[in-house]
């Protein structure tokens, strides 16, 4: 898979799997599994809709597992507002 991935088939893995741009890597592996057992080969004869939530599913984990992610403290704040590192470790 390429390194590059562009935003317009980020928001498209989304729009397959019907989830938000704003999500948890549990949130994502739940509702590949819902999908999953709705469309399984076993289930469902739409063949082309598992190929497609199977690709997606790839895609985003792709991406969960290769994001940089940023310890700023804006960035921690937007995230988790109640978190604070004032006093955990010394400095």
């Amino acid at each position: 898979m390429a390194d590059k991935i562009e935003e317009n088939v980020l928001y498209k893995a989304l729009e397959v799997l019907d989830l938000p741009t704003f999500i948890t890597k549990d949130e994502l592996k739940n509702r590949y599994r819902e999908l999953a057992k709705k469309y399984h080969p076993d289930i469902s004869e739409d063949v082309k809709r598992m190929s497609e939530i199977n690709e997606a599913y790839e895609l985003l984990m792709h991406y969960i597992e290769n994001f940089r992610y940023s310890f700023d403290n804006d960035e921690i704040s937007k995230q988790v507002p109640d978190f604070t590192l004032n006093g955990k470790f010394r400095v």
